[in-house]
């Protein structure tokens, strides 16, 4: 079946138009933005983990859209685990935690040069403000840990897979101290991508030597319980990893 070259705008329960970008030509809704829909209803219901949603033809009929085009919306928070089926029973709301609402980031990304210049731009967004919690939050014991892994990381400097875990373990553990489940939850979205760029710079063993001292720095910062002196170390830190990837990526 061809598809309408003119959209025909559908209209939600409220009567209110979905926008040309939200629709495919023949006027359904594109499935993503469709389950953005469904997302905002279960918040608006109230719906907690174990409760059930409305039937597909009562869910077809309040997003005015297609049991197909529903059901395709479905499959992709059931693949989000934020619902799941119920042979028999219906479909239930699964979980609806930050880190299940993000954990499907990785999968959104095309690895590519671009990608990876957004990556570290949002690192940088996100780990300079955790490290500033960090600061403020570290006791004793959190240092004597980071300090085992920079540490771990000068032992291994010579190993690049080695080395990439350590520092992987140096920043997870920042994260924890910094103690905000949101920041916790983007970061671990945005680890498994970081894999492949810490992959592409972490060959150089200049890249590396060059974290240590960034890593000695953060540490420093995080030992004097200096907010703002982390967060400028920790900038830095990724701004030298990204002159590096810069190069990288036109040689």
């Amino acid at each position: 079946m061809t598809q309408k070259s003119k959209s025909v705008l559908k209209k939600d329960r409220s009567g209110n138009q979905a926008k040309p970008s939200e629709t495919y030509a023949n006027g359904e809704v594109l499935p993503e933005k469709l389950a953005q829909r469904v997302l905002t209803l279960i918040r608006e219901k109230g719906l907690k983990a174990g409760d059930k949603l409305p039937p597909e033809r009562v869910l077809s009929a309040i997003f005015n859209v297609s049991r197909p085009s529903l059901r395709e919306a479905l499959h992709a928070l059931k693949l989000m685990n934020i619902i799941e089926n119920r042979q028999g029973s219906g479909t239930f709301v699964s979980s609806l935690t930050p880190e299940k609402l993000v954990e499907h980031l990785d999968i959104e990304f095309a690895l590519d040069d671009s990608t990876y210049a957004n990556l570290l731009q949002a690192r940088t967004i996100l780990e300079a403000g955790m490290v500033a919690l960090a600061a403020e939050n570290i006791d004793e014991n959190d240092i004597c840990e980071i300090e085992r892994c920079l540490d771990e990381a000068v032992k291994v400097i010579d190993d690049p897979e080695i080395f990439m875990a350590c520092d992987i373990d140096l920043h997870r553990r920042i994260m924890e101290v910094a103690g905000n489940r949101i920041i916790k939850a983007f970061m671990h979205s945005i680890d498994r991508i970081s894999i492949y760029s810490r992959r592409r710079t972490g060959d150089d063993m200049e890249v590396r030597r060059q974290a240590v001292k960034d890593h000695r720095e953060i540490v420093t910062a995080l030992k004097a319980h200096d907010p703002d002196a982390a967060r400028k170390a920790m900038i830095a830190h990724l701004s030298h990893v990204g002159k590096k990837f810069n190069l990288l990526s036109v040689s």
